[in-house]
């Protein structure tokens, strides 16, 4: 029997003993359902080989002015003898690497004083992360999702992630005729079918109120409950210092505006993409875009001071992507690589790609006013 078939069998058992589930729950076992799910089956998800790019498989250049950042944040804190990084979400390890590399080199005394505690739902993907980082593994340490966000893992430094929060299991909802209703997964004929009803929770509609957000009848959108949870548990455990959000969404205002009728969500399966996400169960990415405004009035409530929150590109070019690119163009590589690597920065920075798509939100706690290099002003 085929992995899709084993998950498709799992969730309509599930479906057959407690009735309709909600598009949350059925996200949910298609992206982390233990061995079965697209985030937690053995394989390659990202790059050439997998089903999507990041702004990580394009050139190492990422990581490291996200490290340059990363240092700022450090000397914004006094220089602390011990900073920990945590990366929620890691993949195969890239992204930590060329930070860990980046300060190796440049900040020798911030990494020797560094940890890093990568959390990660796939276990073997340890392996490979640990391959990765062989030469920085005595700064680095592994936590399981439920060790990490049990409440007991405290840490003082920096909490990145970079395309986590799209990935996280969301409700749909409708606006139908009588009301604001929720979209569900049930089944019938032996295939999963979408059904509207009453609204599984009132946070649902608390969520759009507290926005100020109307929908247009007709209109449908995904609301990521989880991402707040997940927000609210990730301050709780920082004690002090930063939490850094690269992922591709919008403010509020934007992300549910009336010309998005069918909301944002996509699947991903080899570099193509799909709306139909009952099909391949396990075996295609989800993903809906974030929803920046609630990160931020989240992170107000609960103590977060949103410092910056802007496109990705102008992130990178305040942070220090060009310096990057100065140095490529001084070093003996042949020209052809550096053409190479001046067509691979410039896919992170034109507005038009992914340096316009992806937004960074950078929150912190207990630190007064940090000057952090990515609110520096840039032209443009």
């Amino acid at each position: 029997m085929s992995d899709h078939q084993q998950l498709h069998d799992i969730i309509a058992a599930r479906i057959a003993k407690e009735g309709r589930i909600t598009f949350a729950a059925f996200m949910e076992a298609c992206l982390y359902e233990p061995e079965l799910g697209y985030y937690t089956s053995a394989g390659r998800k990202v790059g050439a080989e997998g089903d999507f790019y990041t702004s990580i498989s394009v050139h190492a250049a990422f990581g490291r002015v996200i490290a340059r950042e990363m240092a700022q944040m450090w000397r914004s804190m006094g220089s602390p003898a011990e900073f920990t990084l945590v990366e929620c979400g890691a993949g195969n390890g890239r992204l930590a690497c060329d930070i860990l590399d980046y300060l190796a080199e440049r900040e020798p005394v911030m990494y020797g004083g560094l940890s890093l505690v990568l959390v990660e739902r796939e276990p073997t993907l340890e392996q490979a992360q640990a391959r990765l980082l062989a030469q920085h593994l005595e700064h680095v340490r592994w936590l399981a999702p439920d060790e990490f966000y049990s409440g007991s893992f405290t840490f003082s430094g920096c909490l990145y992630s970079n395309e986590l929060v799209d990935a996280l299991p969301v409700h749909r909802v409708v606006m139908t005729e009588e009301g604001l209703q929720e979209v569900y997964v049930t089944l019938k004929d032996g295939e999963l079918m979408e059904e509207a009803g009453a609204l599984s929770t009132p946070a649902l509609e608390e969520y759009l109120q507290r926005l100020g957000i109307q929908l247009h009848p007709g209109k449908q959108a995904e609301i990521n409950l989880i991402a707040l949870e997940w927000l609210t548990t990730v301050a709780q455990a920082l004690q002090q210092g930063f939490i850094m959000t690269i992922d591709y969404g919008y403010p509020a205002e934007e992300l549910f505006a009336p010309h998005r009728m069918r909301g944002t969500l996509l699947c991903y399966h080899r570099h193509q993409t799909e709306e139909n996400p009952y099909i391949r169960l396990g075996q295609q990415d989800i993903t809906s875009h974030v929803d920046f405004t609630s990160l931020m009035k989240r992170g107000a409530e609960i103590g977060l001071q949103s410092e910056w929150f802007g496109e990705q590109y102008r992130f990178l070019m305040a942070t220090g992507i060009i310096e990057e690119l100065e140095e490529v163009e001084r070093s003996d590589v042949s020209e052809e690589e550096k053409l190479r690597i001046r067509l691979a920065l410039k896919k992170l920075i034109m507005p038009e790609g992914m340096g316009g798509i992806f937004r960074v939100l950078v929150q912190s706690k207990g630190i007064a006013e940090p000057r952090l290099l990515c609110q520096r002003r840039i032209g443009g």
